[in-house]
This record gives C-alpha cells, sequence and structure tokens, in this order.
C-alpha cells in the first residue's frame, strides 16, 4: 500500500482534427497525475507525431513498449484531447491487462473554430463502442468530459487509482484459514474451488497446530517478548494476567510465521472454542492488531468476509472490519448496532481500547477469555459489504452509510457502534433474501461506486444491489 500508483498515459491523435492541442494534453495530464501524488509512464513524444496514437502501426508500437514496462503501472488513462482514432487505441491496449480510464477534453465556448474544437465527447463514444465490441474492459466516469486539470477529474484520478488498487490486488491472493469452520455456524460456508477461479488461492491450517505450535514456544522467546511489548503498546493490557499475556503474544508470533512461510496476503482465524478451553485466551486483539497492521484477518473461519476486508483495504488504505448485525438501535429503523467482541482495528474505535475477559466465555468458564479488545467504534463515513459462493459463482454486494456518535449503553460489552444507513430494512431484506450472511464487513469512506467497478467490470464477480 506503501507504493505509489503508476499510470501509463495514452493519448490518441486523428489525421484530420487539430493535433497540435495533444502538446498541451501531456503537459495537462502529467501535472495532474503528479500533482494529485502519483506516478506515470509516457511513451516518448518524439516516438510519434506529439508522442499520439493515430494509426494501427503507431497502436502497435505503443502496445509494445507498454509490455516493455509490464509490471511497472497501475492503470492505464487513455486520454482523447481530440476526437481520436480508435483502431490505434485498440491495436495498442489490447493486451494492457489492467483498469483502462477513458477521458476525453471538453470544447470550450469562444473555441469552436477549426483551430480549437476538439469533439472529443463524441469520439470518446467511438472509443468505448469497440473496446464494447473487442471485450476489452474499462472505466467510465462522471462528467463526460473533463479537463485533466479540474476538481472533477482530480477526484477522477483518486477513484481510479482506487479502483486499479482493488482489481490489481485481488486479482491473484493468497488467504490462510486457520482452522476449520465451526459446526454451528454453517452461515460461513464457503466454496474454495470456485474461488480459486477468481484468483482466490485459500491455504488451510488445523488448529491443533497452532496449538501445538504455541505450546512449544518458550516464555523467554525473543520474539514473544517483543510482542509482548507491541500488545502493550497498542492497546490497554494492564488487565491481563501474565500467562494469558504472553499466550497471546505467542499466537500472535505463530500467526506471523503462518503469514511469512505461506505468503499470506489475509487470513481467516477460529476463534472459539479451543483457544478459550485449551488455551484460556481469546484472540480478538490479535485480529485487531493485524487489521491495524495491513494484515486483514477475519474471525469465526468467514472467509468470505476476508476477501471484501481486503478489497476495502486496497481501495481505502486504511483498516477494515467484520461486525455482526447485531442489535436495532431503539425505534429508528434507518440505525443498527454493529458489533463483534474485539477485534475491531484499535484506528476506528473512539479512544483506546482496554483487554478484557471474553464475557460471554466468563460467564461459564472464568479466566478461559483474556484478550476481548473493548471499547466503542468511532464516528465514520462508512462502505459495507460481503460476498458468497454459490453454484460456481462469487456473489458481492456493497453499500454505504455512516458510523455515528449516538451513545451505547456502557453495559454493553464488546466493540460495537452505531450505523446510521438508509433504507436499512428494505436493504436487510435483501440480505436474508439474497442469502447473506449474519456479518458484514466495513471500511472508512464512501467507495460502493469503486467496489462495484473493480468487482463487476474487471474480477467478474456477480454484483447485486440492494
Amino acid at each position: 500500500m506503501k507504493k505509489k500508483t503508476t499510470f501509463a498515459l495514452y493519448f490518441g491523435n486523428r489525421g484530420f482534427m487539430p493535433a497540435e492541442l495533444i502538446a498541451g494534453a501531456r503537459t495537462d495530464m502529467i501535472k495532474a497525475v503528479t500533482d494529485a501524488g502519483y506516478d506515470y509512464l509516457v511513451m516518448d513524444e518524439n516516438a510519434t507525431r506529439y508522442g499520439a496514437v493515430e494509426t494501427r502501426d503507431e497502436g502497435l508500437l505503443y502496445h509494445d513498449w507498454l509490455k516493455s514496462h509490464e509490471g511497472e503501472y497501475d492503470g492505464v488513462i487513455l486520454c482523447m484531447p481530440i476526437f481520436i482514432d480508435e483502431n490505434g487505441a485498440i491495436a495498442a491496449l489490447q493486451d494492457a491487462g489492467v483498469p483502462v480510464l477513458m477521458q476525453a477534453y471538453p470544447d470550450e465556448i469562444g473555441k469552436m473554430d477549426f483551430a480549437h474544437r476538439r469533439d472529443a465527447y463524441c469520439g470518446k463514444f467511438s472509443v468505448t463502442d469497440v473496446f464494447y465490441q473487442y471485450q476489452i474492459p474499462f472505466t467510465v466516469m462522471k462528467p463526460h468530459v473533463v479537463h485533466p486539470l479540474s476538481p472533477a477529474f482530480r477526484q477522477n484520478l483518486d477513484d481510479f487509482a482506487a479502483i486499479c488498487r482493488v482489481v490489481n490486488g485481488m486479482k491473484r491472493f493468497n488467504l490462510g484459514c486457520i482452522g476449520a469452520r465451526t459446526t454451528a455456524f454453517k452461515t460461513v460456508r464457503f466454496d474454495e474451488v470456485t474461488l480459486q477461479r477468481y484468483g482466490i488461492n485459500v491455504e488451510s491450517f488445523d488448529l491443533s497446530e497452532l496449538i501445538f505450535k504455541v505450546q512449544q514456544k518458550a516464555d523467554d522467546d525473543a520474539a514473544v517478548l517483543a510482542k509482548v511489548e507491541r500488545l502493550e503498546n497498542y492497546t490497554d493490557f494492564s488487565r491481563v494476567p501474565l500467562q494469558n499475556k504472553l499466550t497471546l503474544a505467542k499466537i500472535s508470533v505463530v500467526i506471523d510465521e503462518y503469514i511469512e512461510e505461506y505468503h499470506l496476503d489475509a487470513i481467516t482465524l477460529r476463534c472459539w472454542n479451543e483457544m478459550e478451553t485449551i488455551l484460556r485466551v481469546c484472540p480478538c486483539v490479535l485480529i485487531s492488531e493485524l487489521n491495524d497492521r495491513g494484515i486483514v484477518c477475519s474471525c469465526e473461519i468467514d472467509l468470505c468476509s476476508a476477501i471484501t476486508m481486503r478489497a476495502m483495504y486496497l481501495a481505502s488504505g486504511e483498516p477494515t472490519a467484520c461486525l455482526d448485525w447485531n442489535n436495532n438501535y431503539g425505534d429508528d429503523e434507518n440505525k443498527v448496532i454493529l458489533f463483534h467482541c474485539g477485534p475491531v482495528a484499535q484506528s476506528l474505535m473512539a479512544g483506546k481500547g482496554t483487554v478484557t475477559e471474553h464475557k460471554m466465555f466468563a460467564k461459564g468458564d472464568p479466566g478461559s477469555g483474556w484478550g476481548s479488545n473493548e471499547g466503542r467504534i468511532r464516528d465514520f463515513d462508512m462502505t459495507f459489504s460481503n460476498c458468497l459462493t454459490e453454484d460456481g459463482r462469487l456473489i458481492i454486494y456493497a453499500s454505504e452509510g455512516r458510523f455515528t456518535t449516538d451513545p451505547i449503553e456502557d453495559a454493553f460489552f464488546g466493540c460495537g457502534g452505531v450505523a446510521e444507513i438508509d433504507d436499512l430494512q428494505n436493504k436487510l431484506i435483501a440480505l436474508a433474501r439474497g442469502g447473506f450472511k449474519h456479518h458484514t464487513t466495513v471500511g472508512v469512506g464512501h467507495m460502493k461506486d469503486i467496489l462495484e467497478e473493480a468487482f463487476g467490470t474487471y474480477l467478474g464477480y456477480d454484483v447485486v444491489e440492494i
């Protein structure tokens, strides 16, 4: 996530149009991209007239130039300073393999003579139509025509960069499944073979192996002691008995070893109840800390939630969380308490959390559930999303709302927040009828359009509206 998004810049041309406008477009677009904090690649301006593509041969030249930089760019910006030639564009970009943003220049009132008129408003349809015919996916945004140096295009750039991060990060990745699905939760079942067809490779590990590895770790192991220090600095660990604290640190070290050895990009964890009964801890706080480090982790072996969490993390660069659709908020039909026991990233919380004994486990087996990071979710605009596998398809939804500052009584355990979602009751009906689980995942910011573009246009997921 620290690597700058890099765009390959493409400029089109057409012989009878005023090609002199392309030189200005190169300057404009490079400034727009760099001012927004992104990097760029651009073909030498002497390679063709103005460094733009008009003919099929010039398109092939650009194609080969782009191929020589494979892996160095995250997306392509197809700039139309004028009504450009679509045949050159197809030859150039049919093997790009990354998202392509269509940008067309606006005309200016008072500059509609032949020397200045662009006609890119119309020409954009010529290009999009041919890309559609060739089944090359592309992105179009509002407004239909937009100047590169305008605030509207700056927003387009930021959204397109997020789309590129999601698409490139989700094309192929490794998801670790630590533990089997608990029998009580058929709601979190998934089809591993279906996921593989979408580039999601699942690596499974038996929880007994993790427990064995934890039991082999010495209390004075350097990695364990370093992890204790990390956890103590991460949140309030003052109530946790020393032995439980050391056990939590050992579990975290073992999970890190799995991540490193198997090159895991995300994980899901069987969090109850063997860890509580055998190891006498609850791993909520470890899930919280993983997500704050940028390692997506869901609980309860809800592997599908880890998929949407990863997508939102890639889009926003901020931690995500897996939460229960848990409680109504009084009589307000558009508000809901979203909750989990304590795996919410500390940075998503209103204040520093407190690691407690999990109250559900403490009720029947005192001392068995140390590790729930309790607190409240802070207020922020949010996106919520989740997915399921069915008949070889990956089906996904995304919608938006916001976490409010509405209070939740102190006796409410775990980590929860009040979410306000327009038309919530109809959305809940759609989720129930669609076969979606009792969890949703949340990310920071409104990114529904970004996710749907990435999922539907480029990744081939079935996107449903709720």
